[in-house]
This record gives C-alpha cells, structure tokens and sequence, in this order.
C-alpha cells in the first residue's frame, strides 16, 4: 500500500552518473523516489540496483527525452498520475552535442534539453510542488563564464562550438532559477541552482562523436577528479539541509554561495530569457499567458 504521506522526490537523468546518485541517496531516506530517464533499459537497470541497495520499493521510473516537448508532456502528466504530492524537484539532466542538431520542434538540442526542458517540465509540475510546500527545486548548473546570445540561441547564425552551445544552455538553468524564485516568493517553494563541482560524469553519453570526446576526457582525467557520488553531496546539500529552509534564488557551490556570470545577475536578461522560453514550449499560447502556477 502507498504511503500518500511519504515526501517524494524526483530526479531527472537519474539512470546514471549523478542523477543515479542522487536518486540513491533518496532511496536511502526512505523516500519515494521517482527516477525520470532517457532510456528505459538503463532507467530500469538502475531502479533495480537502487531497490537492491535500499530495499525501497517506492520506486517509479519515468521514461521521457527532455528534448521532445511531446515527451516532456506525456511523463508530466503520468508523475502527476502517480504522485500525489511532490515535495522536490531535482533538474539534473544534461547533455552536450559535438555538432549542432535539432530536437522533434527543431529547436537546437542542447538548448532544448538543458533548458528547455526542465523549464517545460517544471511548469508543467509546478501546481502540485506548491501544494506541497514547503518544497525545493534544484537545478543542477555549470560553472562556465559565458553569456546567452538571445538573438541566435538556436545556433543558425553563429558557427556551432559544442563547448560554447553547452555553457549558454546551462546558463539558462540560472537565468530560470532566479527568476522562478523571484515568481515564488511566498509560496514555500525554493528554488536554487547548484555547482556540483567537476567530476567524472558521461556528459554526452554514447551517442556518436560528442561520446567519443567525453571518453578521451575521462581516460586523460578521469583519475584525478571527483565522483558522482562524491559531486552529489553538494547537491544533497541543498536539497535537505535544514540551514537552507526558506533560502531561495541562490547560486550555490560547496555549501555556500557563489558568484554568478554576470549575464544571470541582470534581471531584464532573466525576463527575457523567461519570456522566449514560454513561447518556445507553448505557454504563452494559453489563455493566462504565463508558466503555469507562478
């Protein structure tokens, strides 16, 4: 029998690396833990080990491509099937593309998956993680000194660099956590962005020359840097520590804030960014014309 009173979490890009612990970590609190994924295969090998680890059953697995909205929407609306309340939302899933490719709307995909894709999602969510308050979002960013180029994010003027195409699209993950926590204040959800630092991570997974290249770092690298599982704990951090109740808006590195790219502190550049993403996924297109349940 479920336990309607249980907190439960979700996690995006949970089937590996840090996603995948993270989500463990969750598992071991005893929470209900929904695992959303790519791949089902992984998705669900990675449910298995997580429920031999634990021996918590409270486990649901998601399958959706952040990229597709049509994806987005149809997990959304089976989480919000399953889950009767929601008390935290992990944004942690990201990609990068050595070439530029485009998503099912044909939106450049980095863009739609690191940015779109957790704002979509998050909207979509939203109504239930406020009902459940107090609540938290995290959104898990990188640490690059980069700026958005709101004329040409979609990459059809500029050559493509995958390096640059994946810092301004999780550039985008601060400009949404700043100006969501702005849109919340009162209503018992935080909303931050984390750092979880550099680490040995699949960034790229398998697919074609972007894995390639992640390999070659790992193999050069990897040796030296962290784990996902040591990378979690600053994500933990801000998802459970009593220290930051009630604490919104932030930049968070290693138990503490930090500075962000210039471009994130300019609050007509989060507006702006905020409004091109309601077009883009279709939330301007209904009758408030504005993100759901903000």
């Amino acid at each position: 029998m479920t336990d309607t009173n249980r907190k439960t979490v979700l996690v995006t890009g949970a089937n590996s690396g840090l996603g995948k612990a993270i989500a463990l970590a969750f598992a071991r609190d005893g929470m209900r833990v929904g695992m959303l994924v790519r791949n089902e295969a992984r998705g669900l090998a990675a449910r298995d080990e997580i429920l031999a680890a634990t021996g918590n059953r409270e486990i649901s697995l998601f399958v959706a491509d952040l990229g597709s909205q049509h994806e987005v929407r149809r997990a959304a609306a089976e989480i919000l099937d399953r889950f009767e309340r929601l008390d935290l939302l992990i944004n942690n899933a990201g990609t990068a593309y050595a070439s530029r490719r485009t998503s099912p709307e044909g939106l450049e995909r980095s863009l739609a998956v690191n940015h779109l894709g957790p704002f979509l999602l998050t909207g979509l969510l939203l109504e239930r993680i406020k009902a459940s308050a107090p609540a938290r979002i995290v959104n898990v960013g990188t640490k690059m000194d980069t700026a958005m180029d709101f004329d040409d994010l979609d990459w059809t003027r500029r050559r493509y660099r995958m390096m640059q195409a994946y810092g301004q699209s999780k550039l985008g993950n601060l400009h949404f956590t700043f100006e969501l926590a702005r849109r919340l204040a009162g209503t018992g959800v935080s909303v931050n962005c984390v750092f979880p630092g550099v680490f040995r991570s699949n960034l790229g997974g398998s697919d074609g020359a972007q894995g390639i290249f992640w390999k070659a770092v790992d193999l050069l690298l990897g040796w030296a840097l962290p784990t996902p599982t040591r990378a979690a704990e600053r994500v933990l951090h801000a998802a459970r520590s009593p220290d930051l109740d009630g604490v919104t808006g932030r930049y968070l590195g290693d138990r503490r804030s930090i500075k962000a790219p210039s471009q994130a502190l300019d609050a007509d550049a989060n507006r702006r960014l905020w409004t091109i993403s309601e077009r883009l996924v279709g939330f301007s297109q209904n009758p408030a014309a504005r993100f759901p349940g903000s």
